[in-house]
């Protein structure tokens, strides 16, 4: 009884974590949907964009930027320089747009860091956050500023999009299916009520909403919208606010950012404790389920495998047992075939959905020992 208990417990749990609450937000957002009042915004906006050692990606990123629609718009491009030793201030310092400006600090020190310094130089009141690899649709700025009209909305999402081709790896397909899955939840919490967080690669936010972030925060595309959510603000998922990326190729570069991504989702728990109280997040829920829920996933993966180890002198264990082994073996054919160079979708997702969990255990490991580095981490 008792390894039924555990075997059925954990296995609620994970299923909960993965299928029962993006199902749940669905039908939320259908009965009680919220819809900005969306216009063209009229205003001036400012883009920043922070990096070390850059100065390659730089020229065609303000290229991107100023394509958009309603470039003219832009007041100003803050290029925040935290620490580079490249030539991004002689680069960015010629730009023929005047309204390029390069911001430089001497000493290393993260993007977070360099961002509490660069975001209060914003001139406008909509602040437009984007990384210096991707490359933004034409409509990207006009779609994430429209939201704004809505004085309800504090912070907007972009969406990133992977450009994928026949050649991509099995990991890379198995990346590209489980962006398709967190961006779907990503959708349902925004038309919900807000989602607990934004997309690092492209969002905007009130100027006046924000506050400054600890240096060592991983994830300041978590904090700084739900800075603004704290304030009685929404943060919206804009699915037409496209930037472009490529997916990782290898497992092991995903891993690397992904373990970066899940030791910041720890480190939430610690900078931010009032946030896993209902009375004080606005967005408990979504915050616990999406955010925190994870992070026990491997825990109750493994309970689940063991407790059903022990219940196989019933027939249906046996098969539900067989089940989760023909999945990993999965995995492991998908890992495999990323090794020998070949490609599978359904390993890929296998591959990826393992990774993601073993990942998991290594940036909780990360997170026991204080691991939080903030500076830029490259893994292409």
């Amino acid at each position: 009884m008792l390894w039924e208990s555990l075997y059925w417990g954990s296995l609620a749990g994970v299923v909960y974590l993965f299928a029962g609450y993006p199902a749940l937000l669905l039908v939320l957002g259908r009965l009680r949907p919220f819809r900005a009042a969306k216009a063209p915004w009229s205003e001036s906006v400012t883009v920043i964009a922070v990096g070390h050692n850059e100065a390659h990606r730089w020229p065609a990123k303000i290229d991107s930027i100023l394509a958009t629609r309603g470039s003219d718009q832009i007041a100003q491009i803050l290029i925040g320089s935290d620490g580079s030793t490249d030539d991004t201030v002689a680069r960015l310092s010629a730009h023929p747009d005047p309204r390029v400006r390069v911001v430089h600090f001497d000493q290393r020190r993260g993007k977070p860091a360099t961002l509490n310094d660069v975001i209060p130089l914003a001139a406008s009141e909509v602040v437009i956050l984007t990384d210096a690899r991707q490359r933004l649709d034409s409509e990207a700025i006009a779609k994430l500023t429209e939201n704004f009209a809505d004085p309800r909305v504090g912070v907007v999402s972009g969406e990133l999009v992977f450009e994928t081709s026949s050649t991509d790896s099995t990991a890379a397909r198995g990346i590209g299916l489980y962006w398709v899955y967190e961006k779907l939840i990503r959708k349902a919490e925004s038309r919900f009520r807000s989602v607990p967080g934004a997309t690092g690669a492209l969002y905007a936010l009130r100027k006046s909403l924000f506050r400054p972030i600890p240096p060592n925060t991983l994830l300041d595309d978590v904090v700084i919208p739900m800075q603004a959510v704290e304030q009685g603000t929404r943060c919206l998922f804009e699915p037409g606010a496209i930037a472009w990326d490529r997916p990782s190729q290898e497992a092991g570069q995903e891993a690397v950012r992904k373990r970066r991504t899940i030791a910041g989702a720890a480190q939430l728990v610690l900078n931010q404790p009032r946030w896993l109280l209902p009375w004080k997040n606005p967005i408990w829920w979504e915050f616990c389920s999406h955010k925190i829920g994870r992070l026990l996933s491997p825990v109750l993966l493994v309970l689940v495998l063991v407790a059903n180890a022990m219940l196989l002198d019933r027939w249906m264990y046996r098969g539900l047992f067989a089940a989760q082994l023909a999945f990993y073996g999965l995995a492991g054919v998908g890992y495999l075939l990323q090794r020998a160079g070949m490609r599978s979708r359904l390993c890929g997702a296998c591959l990826m959905f393992v990774s993601l969990n073993t990942t998991t255990v290594a940036a909780l490991w990360d997170a026991v020992r204080g691991r939080f580095q903030a500076t830029w981490q490259k893994t292409t």
